[in-house]
């Protein structure tokens, strides 16, 4: 057989990586826009968390196929439904089309990040795997200087569709990489997939994330809000059994009696999730209450990413002499000083303050995704990287799915809260404020007050965001088990 070649598929993991990173970048800074032209202000989370709903539905199904039939099909398979969502979301002309093809580039995208960090454990020995994640990173800070300005160019020159057009000769590149560097011994695993497990599961966080939109509904329907949380509770229960008697469960219970392996991943989808904070609503705030934009807003995230990358490699060094909980201690300290900044920001902010937060925020979210990352793989035996990788990658990705639908829930009744006070303004001048192409169509006259009502909205994301910090810091305060045991 041949022996993959490490350096090939490295970079393919690098631009698998890059395309993660420029889909969401792009899409933030072209969101406005895309609000502006489909007048969907009250659905805007939605394009973000239908993606990420569907990326944690069929994350832990990808973990569990790599470990049975192999990572490279797993990854092959991912990209391709992935090219297809994105093409076809390229072409959406209505915000219900958009967010069904978002759904699928959601099902493709679940294959990219678990699969990737599970290929490195395979490559890589644990001493380098930090620094090769973080060398991994760099994508992260080079599409967060070209996601700005090819999205600002493509929406300035062209239109919002062809964002989700970039994915596709990336991704193609992609596979052909991995189609012709990476090679593994044959699988002769003849376990089945555990479809009952991965059907409830499915089930139980759509009904939740459901739920979390009905909240945001003006009045709310509980009978349908308690409904839906009824099926979710259900459907988790009704998970739990099956895993508890599959033969090969798609989440092995065992997982759960690993403290150490939970709290990293309660952690990680805590500050996964207040990161939608940053990504989602800094380009909201620097287009609708500055007028930016939409290519310079998107320069607001680059700090963030960048410095993502300088924290990345900085943990790499850290790993070998301090525990895991010192330096999540370290990193959770500068996310939650960029919070705290962000709920204290008056709305007469200049714009350069964002590059300072979102710097010291990125330097904190790169410690800690990849601390949290590295040691949820070394707590588990070698046969279980790949579930517990897509474990570590559910458990972020249903953080960014719950959060941004409890932000998007926090802004809509912020932002319904002070449309009911003021007479004259509607919900459908908020969705051409925040597109600054159409803001000026608006009456000068009312543009303070309509600022001052998405203001309100996006203060109190931010004030909501510093919980799951501070609850992030608290998990780690409450681990007390030694570090060796990470270590081993």
């Amino acid at each position: 057989m041949k022996k993959t070649n490490v350096l090939a598929v490295t970079i393919a993991i690098y631009v698998a990586t890059f395309i993660s990173a420029v889909e969401g970048t792009v899409v933030s800074t072209a969101l406005p826009t895309i609000v502006g032209d489909l007048h969907g202000v009250s659905l805007m989370n939605w394009v973000f968390s239908i993606y990420l709903l569907t990326t944690a539905m069929v994350t832990p199904i990808y973990g569990k196929l790599a470990d049975l039939i192999g990572r490279k099909p797993v990854m092959q398979a991912g990209l391709g439904i992935f090219i297809i969502g994105s093409t076809m979301s390229g072409l959406a002309n209505t915000m219900p089309v958009l967010i069904f093809w978002r759904a699928i580039q959601g099902i493709g995208a679940g294959a990219l990040l678990p699969v990737s960090m599970t290929i490195i454990a395979d490559i890589y020995s644990y001493e380098k795997r930090a620094q090769v994640l973080g060398i991994n990173n760099s994508a992260w800070g080079i599409a967060a200087v070209l996601a700005p300005l090819i999205g600002g160019v493509i929406i300035d020159k062209l239109s919002w569709h062809w964002i989700f057009f970039i994915n596709v000769p990336i991704g193609l590149i992609t596979m052909i990489l991995f189609q012709l560097f990476l090679h593994e011994p044959k699988h002769a695993q003849h376990e089945q997939i555990d479809y009952w497990g991965s059907f409830w599961l499915m089930l139980s966080l759509l009904s939740l994330m459901l739920s979390f939109q009905s909240l945001g509904g003006n009045p709310i329907k509980w009978v349908v809000v308690l409904s839906e949380w009824l099926v979710s509770g259900i459907s988790l229960w009704l998970f739990i059994r099956q895993e508890g008697r599959a033969a090969d469960p798609v989440i092995s219970l065992d997982l759960f009696k690993n403290r150490p392996f939970i709290g990293q991943n309660l952690i990680a989808g805590l500050i996964n999730g207040y990161l939608m904070a940053i990504s989602v609503y800094v380009p909201t705030w620097a287009q609708g209450l500055l007028g930016v934009s939409a290519s310079y807003a998107g320069f607001a995230l680059t700090p963030n990413s960048v410095l993502w990358v300088i924290g990345s490699v900085v943990t790499s060094y850290l790993l070998v002499k301090w525990t895991p909980r010192w330096i999540l201690y370290f990193s959770l300290s500068f996310i939650l000083v960029a919070g705290v900044w962000f709920a204290l920001l008056p709305m007469t902010t200049s714009f350069g303050w964002f590059f300072m937060i979102t710097a010291i925020g990125g330097f904190g979210f790169g410690m800690t995704m990849t601390t949290t990352t590295v040691t949820s793989q070394h707590l588990v035996s070698e046969e279980a990287v790949g579930v517990a990788t897509s474990f570590n990658t559910l458990s972020r990705t249903i953080g960014q799915t719950l959060m941004v639908s409890i932000f998007g829930i926090v802004l809509n009744v912020g932002m319904q809260n002070g449309l009911s006070q003021h007479a004259g303004v509607t919900m459908s001048m908020m969705n051409k404020l925040i597109n600054p192409k159409t803001a000026n169509q608006l009456p000068a006259k009312l543009l303070p007050t309509l600022r001052q009502v998405l203001y309100n909205g996006l203060h109190w994301v931010y004030v909501i965001g510093i919980i799951f910090v501070l609850l992030a810091l608290l998990i780690n305060y409450l681990d007390h088990h030694n570090w060796q045991l990470v270590r081993g």
